[in-house]
């Protein structure tokens, strides 16, 4: 068997780094191409898997090498309690761009303007797959295969499809943003072939999606309370959708 450091090296420039066990097993329920994971238990790992996703400990128990703590703590900026790590190569833009493009949708996609916040970009990635969104697309400069995206995401980047776009790319559909000054969104039932915008938590919506936005949305909020975070602004109008959206569900 090849040297598991030197297939991490091989392709530590271009995969995705799967930090920790629920990233790894998410990645691996959702068919992620994974060349290399190390471990510094193996048999702890495997009794885990056993414990909470026996669907992924046999390809675990194929693909898992055990390393001392200390060659694991240099191949990871911030180690795992788990003590698990891995790299998956990421989809192909064509292929993510094509699903995000398909129509018709029988789910939204999930537009966040110009987040600035990783671990926010990560939960939300999170919940769409949850939800069984079309996807999350980012604009501005964060990248949403950040390694601490990636890892808020608990690895369910490989259940969605996840890229970049600037506003004039975003897929087409009917254009929901939510903004404070916009309707109520308990009066308004969304399709599943909507595209649903939110701003950055700092600044709110950029003018050029505004400008693009089809309807402008406000989620219930009590008086003097300035703002929702960002994941949790998503949740609630997902799950509404869920609940007042197209016959798919």
């Amino acid at each position: 068997m090849t040297d598991p450091l030197i297939r991490w090296r091989a392709h530590a420039g271009a995969a995705v780094l799967l930090d920790g066990f629920h990233t790894l097993k998410h990645a691996l329920r959702f068919g992620a191409e994974v060349p290399v994971a190390v471990t510094t238990d193996r048999r702890a790992t495997l009794a885990l898997a056993g414990d909470l996703a026996e669907d992924v400990r046999e390809a675990l128990d194929a693909l898992l090498t055990e390393v001392p703590e200390t060659t694991y703590a240099a191949l990871v900026p911030r180690p795992h309690p788990t003590g698990v790590a891995a790299l998956a190569l990421r989809p192909p833009r064509e292929a993510q761009l094509r699903t995000l493009a398909r129509v018709p949708r029988i789910a939204p996609v999930v537009v966040l303007d110009d987040p600035r916040n990783l671990g926010n970009a990560g939960a939300v990635i999170r919940l769409a797959a949850g939800f069984g969104a079309t996807g999350v697309v980012t604009t501005g400069t964060l990248d949403p295969w950040h390694p601490t995206v990636v890892r808020g995401g608990a690895g369910l980047h490989f259940a969605t499809a996840v890229e970049r776009l600037g506003v004039d790319e975003l897929p087409s559909g009917p254009l929901f943003a939510l903004d404070p000054e916009g309707e109520d969104i308990r009066g308004t039932v969304l399709p599943d072939d909507a595209v649903l915008a939110f701003g950055s938590e700092r600044s709110g919506l950029s003018a050029g999606l505004r400008a693009r936005a089809d309807h402008l949305l406000r989620l219930p909020m009590r008086p003097q309370v300035s703002s929702y975070n960002l994941a949790t602004s998503v949740a609630m109008t997902l799950y509404h959708w869920s609940v007042t959206g197209g016959t798919s569900r």
